[in-house]
């Protein structure tokens, strides 16, 4: 993509651009997480029916990724992230109207396909304004998506203490963040294809050079699952703590993955990609190993706080990896983003059934092993070791005074 030649103020203020775009990504996802007891009351659906209605986004997602860059071939990367991220903030509507069960079930459907388009769409620029910048941006991209959501979460909190109904409040979030949304791609690299780049199949099985750089988000992403929705029951359960206590396990994890994302380009930049990953692998497991031998509250929250800091940065890498690793950078980012996503769906209900069958503890142990694989497999990342930019479309620097 890209016969345009792009300044260096430009591409810096696209970095900032699409930073905002994933805030506003991050933001809906905040928003509806929120509201989904309000969502359950108003379908009428039971907590078995919930379960199955939750794995729709994953599903919808998955199969909408692959088409995310024939639709950036076909418009250029502005106008198809403009178009699919405001299909994704709209789309927010959908869920809180459902009246029922199969309709909440193709809301949700709808919802996570226009999320996977545009995450897509998203971390394909991303990668392309880190390549003419030099320097590692997407762990900050990612840490501001968790900023996004930490905002919609926040406001969505408001609105669930105050009654508000979730139709109203989630019709005002879309508009507001389709309008921010449309204002910050409005500054993002307008890359187009080249007269001679054929389009992208419609529908491909992702690229054999995908797969491992997926494998190592597979594990990150279960390690990921498996810590925000069970580091609480984890500590209520094994470790009999309040409610309160547990509660504040779960935000220590996710504050101490927004944070170590948000600084970890700097570590990555000094290090690379490789060796930040390995040594994230490393304290991941140790982290595992607290939890798992945890005979206290404090030494448990520990080792969640240390697996957020481990794993934080590994998936931002994998799609930048990913971008780097084939002739089709959007089909190799949807091919890892789907095996991310699947992860994401399958990892608290494995822990779940895991815990069932033998104990939590044991559930843990397996999320431990998978942290090995982040460690062990880091080596496929050397994609995502920059080397210097020589094409054509690269940023040009600006004369020095």
């Amino acid at each position: 993509m890209g016969a345009v030649i792009h300044t260096r103020h430009e591409v810096r203020r696209a970095r900032y651009a699409v930073a905002a775009v994933f805030a506003v990504h991050g933001a809906v996802t905040g928003s509806f997480a929120t509201r989904v007891p309000w969502i359950q009351d108003h379908a009428g659906v039971s907590a078995g029916q919930l379960g199955l209605a939750l794995a729709f986004p994953a599903l919808g997602a998955s199969l909408a990724m692959p088409l995310a860059g024939g639709i950036t071939h076909r418009f250029g990367a502005r106008n198809a992230l403009r178009g699919l991220l405001a299909l994704w903030t709209l789309a927010l509507v959908l869920p809180s109207v459902a009246p029922n069960m199969l309709t909440l079930c193709l809301a949700l459907f709808v919802y996570g396909a226009t999320a996977g388009m545009s995450d897509v769409a998203m971390n394909a620029l991303g990668v392309e304004v880190e390549n003419r910048l030099d320097k590692s941006i997407m762990s900050g991209l990612h840490g501001m998506w968790s900023v996004g959501a930490v905002v919609g979460s926040a406001a969505g909190t408001l609105a669930a203490h105050i009654g508000a109904d979730a139709r109203l409040h989630h019709a005002l979030a879309a508009a507001v963040l389709t309008v921010a949304g449309f204002a910050a791609c409005a500054w993002v690299l307008d890359l187009q294809p080249t007269e001679d780049e054929d389009p992208p199949p419609r529908f491909a099985l992702p690229p054999r050079s995908a797969l491992l750089i997926g494998a190592i988000g597979f594990c990150a992403v279960f390690a990921e699952g498996a810590s925000l929705d069970w580091s609480a029951v984890y500590l209520r359960d094994q470790l009999e703590t309040s409610a309160g206590l547990a509660a504040a396990c779960t935000t220590g994890f996710t504050l101490t993955m927004a944070v170590a994302r948000i600084a970890g380009d700097r570590v990555v930049d000094r290090y690379g990609a490789v060796r930040t990953v390995r040594a994230g692998g490393v304290v991941a497991l140790l982290g595992g190993l607290l939890i798992v031998f945890a005979g206290h509250p404090a030494v448990a929250m520990g080792g969640f706080a240390l697996m957020g800091l481990g794993i934080a940065v590994v998936v931002p890498l994998c799609f930048a990896a990913a971008g780097r690793s084939g002739s089709n950078p959007s089909l190799a980012i949807a091919g890892v983003a789907t095996i991310t996503y699947t992860s994401g769906l399958i990892a608290p209900s494995a822990i779940g059934m895991l815990a069932q069958a033998t104990s939590l503890v044991v559930s843990f142990i397996l999320v431990t092993v998978l942290t090995c694989g982040i460690a062990g497999l880091a080596g496929v990342l050397r994609a995502g070791d920059r080397v210097k930019v020589t094409r054509p479309d690269a940023a040009v620097p600006e004369p020095r005074s």
